[in-house]
Formats: structure tokens, sequence, C-alpha cells
């Protein structure tokens, strides 16, 4: 049993140091923020960065596995999407303002439509 129990801490030691490599410093924020995310785009050869604005309405899961969910509005239409806090994809992530919430999901604002939507922005913090 012994045995076994060397070989287990030995895989996850390699596992954490392979996540740690991966880690980077990331923006803080927080569900109900909006962020601009500015997304690395291959498109031939050329690489360009697009910016793809809105609200985090989730995160989910911890360290290098942690994803959080946008959602923005394109034409009247809902656009959610996934991305990775750690992926070199993402570019950067700029914080644009800061969401006044009280729930750690905010699935709810798919059904809501225009003012109902919109989210009270938090008050200025005095430095």
């Amino acid at each position: 049993m012994d045995m076994w129990s060397k070989a287990g801490r030995k895989k996850m030691n390699q596992i954490h140091a392979i996540e740690e490599g991966l880690r980077r410093e990331v923006a803080d924020f927080k569900i109900g923020d909006t962020v601009r995310i500015y997304v690395k785009v291959v498109e031939g050869d050329k690489e360009r960065l697009q910016p793809f604005e809105g609200t985090v309405i989730a995160r989910k899961g911890s360290g290098v596995r942690e994803t959080f969910m946008v959602r923005k509005m394109s034409f009247g239409v809902g656009v959610e999407r996934i991305f990775p806090v750690h992926s070199p994809s993402i570019d950067k992530i700029e914080t644009i303002k800061r969401g006044r919430i009280k729930k750690a999901k905010l699935y709810y604002i798919r059904d809501k439509k225009g003012k109902e939507a919109k989210i009270r922005e938090k008050a200025r913090e005095l430095k």
C-alpha cells in the first residue's frame, strides 16, 4: 500500500508543477462586472486581438481549470461565451464597470429584457 501512495503523490506533484507553469496573472473581476476580453484570433498567417465585451454571469472551478461565462447582446440576440481564466488565447481582461449583485450565478438574466436585465453599478470606492 505504501508503494501506491508514493506513486500517487509523485504523480500529483507532477500535475501541480505543470499547472503552476500554466498559471498567469489575471485582472481582478467578479460576477456582475462588465468586462472587455481581448481574444487572440488567428486568420491565415496574421494574428489580431478581438474584443468581447459583456457581463460576467458565472465563474466555475479553481486554479488553472477556472472558467468564466460572459454574456452580451449582439443585434438583439444574447451571446454567451465561456473563457478559461488562464487561457493563452486571452491577451488581457479589462474591468469596465463593477456590478452590485447578491447572487453567485446570474443565469436569470437570460430571461430578462431591456431595463430588467440591467445590473446596478457599485458605488465608487473612496481612496
